[in-house]
């Protein structure tokens, strides 16, 4: 058995959680995966991972086992790196992901300068309304919009984004314009069933006021919550980026900014830590630089 390979897919089964899944990521049959993680098991002399039938969990013995394991592999590949110089020369297959729209308009022109910089990198670009879960999908940097749950991920803040309300002047002429955010309840109201999706709405920057709405239109795209708004069917609340725009040229025009939550951060999210390699750092240099100096999302670090 080889023994790096068998830590290397034990490392996986436990960042997955699954055989099956670090099978998929690492190209291998679910019984070579199951084969290398028993013939560790037998080499060791103890259990790393107690299987069920939908997950697997480390025991006391693989928690510390994984540590060692991570630690070996890191320092081994820093070692190959270094040997063949691709920890000075961007090298290799980069995965990037973000939301669609942010993605279309802000992250894909990086992506674009990125690979005119670094002809030796192949990109794959995976822009999906859903956070997805990096170690399983393969994905080396994530670009996040909203305050992030607790992980391993480390995390650099580029920007900020608003919530806002907005409608078209041609609704407001016929139905008026709410003066606070309880007056919503009497108007037309556009939601989304995104990721954000909530039939309440809160307001103000501690979030404490809350208005409950039942909405005439609901969409499961950005792009039709704002068509439907612009089209001046009723009110939308949306991101300060994905309707700036239709605010430039008069089409939607801003409500109850008074009342608006505090804004949103923006992250660029990596898995590797201090050990990224050259292509991780250099697109994530590259990222950093060009969304803070937009505009559009807001001051960088306070």
């Amino acid at each position: 058995m080889d023994r790096w390979h068998a830590m290397r897919i034990f490392v996986r089964a436990a960042d997955c959680g699954s055989l099956a899944a670090a099978a998929r990521q690492l190209h291998l049959s679910p019984p070579a995966v199951t084969r290398a993680v028993a013939a560790l098991e037998e080499l060791i002399g103890t259990r790393l991972l107690t299987r069920t039938t939908r997950s697997l969990k480390l025991t006391e013995a693989g928690r510390r086992y994984l540590e060692d394991c991570r630690r070996i592999l890191l320092d081994i590949e820093e070692a190959e790196a270094a040997a063949a110089g691709s920890y000075a020369t961007p090298t290799g297959t980069l995965t990037v992901t973000a939301s669609v729209q942010f993605g279309r308009i802000y992250v894909l022109p990086v992506i674009t300068e990125y690979l005119a910089r670094h002809p030796a990198v192949q990109l794959r670009a995976l822009f999906l309304d859903r956070v997805i879960n990096m170690v399983e999908e393969g994905a080396d940097v994530g670009v996040r919009i909203g305050h992030l749950a607790d992980s391993a991920l480390t995390a650099i803040r580029v920007g900020t984004v608003r919530r806002v309300l907005c409608a078209a002047p041609d609704y407001l002429a016929r139905h008026g314009t709410p003066a606070m955010p309880r007056d919503l309840q009497d108007h037309a109201v556009i939601a989304s069933t995104g990721l954000d999706a909530s039939a309440q709405w809160r307001f103000g920057p501690e979030r404490r006021g809350a208005v409950t709405l039942r909405p005439r239109l609901s969409c499961n795209t950005v792009d039709a919550v704002l068509a439907a708004a612009i089209d001046g069917f009723g009110i939308a609340r949306l991101l300060s980026y994905q309707v700036a725009p239709a605010l430039a040229d008069g089409r939607l025009r801003i409500l109850l900014a008074e009342h608006e939550e505090a804004p949103v951060p923006v992250h660029i999210v990596h898995p590797d830590g201090r050990r990224a390699s050259a292509k991780v750092r250099a697109f994530i240099d590259l990222a950093v630089e060009r969304l803070r100096a937009n505009p559009m999302l807001g001051p960088g670090i306070a």
